[in-house]
């Protein structure tokens, strides 16, 4: 899976562009747009609504399936449209301000947006593109930091500065396929992901647009089979997930009673386990087919007893399953450790033999934060003692 990469940032720290070179953009880009979003914009610039429904199709080809970056290259829109495009509007997508390769072949970009409001910092959302022999899978941010404050999770120590917009969402995948040279064809990124920054459930409704963009035939064209959306327990968000999106769904488990659980993801205490799986069994459209995958970090001496898996399988029995393992990713300041190799086995291999898929997800990007659990926007900038871990963790690596 090789692709006419423009030449990268070295993986390590990036100086990025200063703030104040950052403008935000005068004209908003029709980039991220809906349907309906762009029938409105081709209204405002004059199209009679007899002729939008054909317009809409025109220009969402050459956005969403062909990634065009200019109106000159709207070869099938005519000369006078595109113009009365071009002065209202742009196809902008954010900037990207760092990017960084892993020696495993991760890449993570660093995205600048703009702010709600005007004079304020611009601010800064992380994505992360993981290759491999069969498929490309892209982590994909919903918000700016996060509100549930996870305690293994390095996002979980930033804090929510806003959601992302459904556009915002839509031009990270875009974003991914400009650099990896994947139009038309969309061989490189194959797989969606909402693992990035941020909970998806608290932002719904934006979420729920991206994706069904995402997922049109007509345009990216990414099958909803591979699109999954991870959440940490929003109990009256998951069934409207099914309902109204579609997509395959993940759950950041993580332990097998509530008292743990309120530790390592504190939303436990207002959705516990109970109420959690009971709403996994109600998931529209849940089959053998279309399973939902549980995420597992395997801490040491805290989750990854053999006693924890017994209670696992116990606790999961009757869900169409598969348990997705996920050795710990230190970042800067965590108390947590990852547990040793032989005791993961030992869990997957109980699992396993319980009649649960158990993968052991390889870490990808540990040496630019960019695996699981790794990811905070550098707008909040590393203090020098977490600079100091951070080298002394890639040495280690």
């Amino acid at each position: 899976m090789t692709a006419n990469l423009q030449t990268p940032t070295p993986a390590g720290f990036v100086e990025k562009t200063p703030l104040e070179r950052y403008a935000a953009p005068a004209k908003p880009s029709l980039v991220g747009m809906s349907r309906a979003e762009l029938s409105d914009a081709l209204g405002a610039v004059g199209v009679p609504e007899a002729q939008r429904r054909m317009r809409v199709g025109q220009v969402w080809n050459w956005l969403y399936a062909r990634g065009a970056t200019g109106f000159p290259q709207m070869t099938s829109v005519s000369k006078e449209l595109r113009a009365a495009l071009a002065e209202k509007f742009t196809l902008g997508r954010p900037d990207i301000v760092a990017e960084q390769v892993s020696v495993d072949g991760t890449r993570k970009w660093l995205l600048r947006l703009p702010s709600e409001n005007p004079g304020e910092r611009p601010h800064e959302v992380e994505c992360v593109y993981i290759p491999e022999t069969d498929r490309g899978t892209l982590c994909v941010s919903s918000q700016v930091g996060c509100t549930l404050t996870c305690s293994f999770c390095h996002t979980g120590t930033q804090r929510l500065v806003r959601n992302l917009t459904a556009g915002e969402i839509v031009c990270q995948v875009m974003l991914a396929r400009d650099r990896l040279g994947d139009w038309p064809a969309g061989r490189h990124v194959t797989n969606i992901v909402m693992m990035g920054m941020g909970e998806p459930l608290y932002n719904f409704e934006a979420v729920r647009d991206a994706l069904l963009i995402v997922a049109d035939s007509a345009g990216l064209a990414i099958s909803k089979r591979k699109i999954t959306l991870s959440t940490s327990g929003v109990v009256p968000n998951i069934a409207r997930a099914g309902a109204e999106i579609g997509v395959m769904l993940a759950v950041s488990l993580h332990a097998v009673d509530d008292a743990l659980r309120n530790e390592l993801v504190p939303l436990n205490r207002k959705y516990p386990i109970a109420e959690l799986l009971e709403a996994c069994r109600n998931y529209p459209g849940l089959s053998n087919a279309r399973r939902i995958t549980f995420e597992y970090v395997m801490l040491k001496g805290v989750n990854d007893s053999l006693a924890d898996a017994k209670a696992l399988v116990k606790l999961l029995k009757g869900i169409p399953a598969k348990i997705n393992l996920i050795p710990f990713n230190p970042w800067p300041g965590s108390r947590y450790e990852c547990a040793d190799w032989e005791q993961i086995e030992t869990f997957s291999e109980y699992v396993f033999n319980a009649g649960y898929s158990s993968p052991v997800r390889t870490p990808r990007g540990r040496d630019i934060l960019a695996a699981c659990g790794q990811l905070k926007s550098a707008t909040e900038k590393l203090s020098a003692r977490e600079r100091m871990a951070l080298r002394a963790m890639a040495m280690t690596d």
